[in-house]
């Protein structure tokens, strides 16, 4: 099989049929040519239901996840809504505790009026997980690692309680991406990513993606829905993604190494309580991201001994590292997470996100250093 760092930069990345172009056209049109009678003279009709842009980059994602299908939304959030909201009425689906706190909105205020609701479980406990299971019990949402504290589930185990109960397995891989962790392979159904963050890589652009195993049923309901509700990305935000994708591994490696690094210095810090980071082998699921990803990845968050006072501190003394919401970016990127969660926030006050990028890590090292001089 072609290896990842390849597929990237090749795959839906054919020069262009008429001018020879390496880097692909971008098709700004919003209707296409049709015949009289609405037959399609080349595939396509209206840019919100299709457009060739967005085909080069539906077909680099599938190939990169190893799926069959994808489809690309205007955000990461856009295509989780895409996907629940498919479900039919009627249907239990289980979340993390530890997620995305959009998805726990979804689950909380939106979905139910559709007639869907949800349970947050522990997806690192599996004897939780198969606990948490109803009859109408349809999809399992995993996000691994999670969304702020690291957790990590096992994808494969997973897959296998779900199937098991006749469930769907989909998972939020924006943290590790196809570089670090593939959750088809692992028995996955359907893989959600919010291309916003290391798929664009520059903090410039905001999309998201389903990746599906199969060109099924589900998939057809994702896509009818996508285009009546006109969930559609940009043309222009599909290509500036897909040219993120030719550079994704070789980002990957060097933001993976510094989280690495900087993880282990706030590890050894003394002002630090806790280190949340599945490349370290404190980590409780350490050996479960060792067995099925490539690597750890680059995000990390950290708690503060003194609190939230000393967690404020810290993110206001640094210089270098940005506070700022999202992932992915090449600059490094702080965040306290429970003065963003809204009115009910679920991280703790002490904590603080973090997304490595890709300065130097003596710089990145003597930043935190110094602003937890502060602490």
């Amino acid at each position: 099989m072609t290896r990842i760092e390849t597929l990237a930069v090749h795959a839906g990345a054919e020069p262009d049929r008429e001018t020879g172009a390496i880097s692909p056209p971008i098709h700004l049109a919003t209707t296409f040519q049709h015949g009289p009678a609405g037959e399609r003279v080349a595939g396509y009709e209206y840019q919100r239901e299709h457009n060739p842009t967005q085909a080069r980059l539906e077909e680099t994602l599938a190939a990169l996840e190893v799926g069959a299908a994808a489809l690309a939304f205007g955000s990461g959030m856009a295509a989780m809504n895409g996907l629940l909201e498919s479900l039919p009425a009627g249907t239990h689906f289980l979340y993390p505790r530890d997620c995305y706190t959009g998805l726990r909105t979804l689950a909380n205020e939106f979905l139910p009026e559709r007639g869907i609701t949800g349970s947050a479980v522990d997806m690192a406990d599996l004897d939780a997980v198969r606990a948490a299971l109803r009859p109408e019990t349809k999809l399992i949402w995993a996000e691994t690692p999670s969304n702020p504290l690291l957790e990590v589930a096992d994808l494969a185990a997973l897959a296998d309680i779900a199937h098991g109960h006749g469930a769907l397995l989909a998972c939020d891989n924006t943290f590790a991406t196809p570089v670090l962790q593939r959750p088809l392979a692992l028995g996955a159904d359907v893989v959600m990513h919010s291309t916003t963050k290391y798929f664009g890589g520059h903090s410039d652009v905001m999309g998201g993606a389903l990746v599906f195993a199969k060109a099924d049923d589900l998939h057809a309901r994702a896509a009818h829905r996508r285009h009546v509700t006109g969930g559609i990305l940009a043309p222009f935000s599909a290509w500036l993604i897909l040219r993120g994708c030719r550079s994704l591994p070789a980002r990957l490696a060097w933001h993976c190494r510094n989280a690495r690094a900087l993880a282990e210095m706030l590890a050894a810090h003394p002002a630090v309580e806790a280190v949340h980071y599945p490349g370290l082998v404190s980590h409780p699921n350490h050996a479960v991201a060792a067995r099925q990803m490539a690597d750890f990845g680059a995000m990390l968050s950290f708690q503060l001994k003194g609190g939230r006072e000393a967690a404020l501190r810290v993110a206001g003394a640094l210089q270098l590292a940005i506070n700022a919401t999202s992932l992915g970016g090449p600059e490094t990127l702080v965040e306290h997470r429970a003065s963003v969660e809204g009115r009910h926030p679920h991280s703790a006050q002490n904590l603080l996100r973090v997304s490595v990028g890709l300065e130097h890590i003596d710089d990145l090292r003597a930043d935190f250093a110094q602003a937890l001089s502060r602490a």
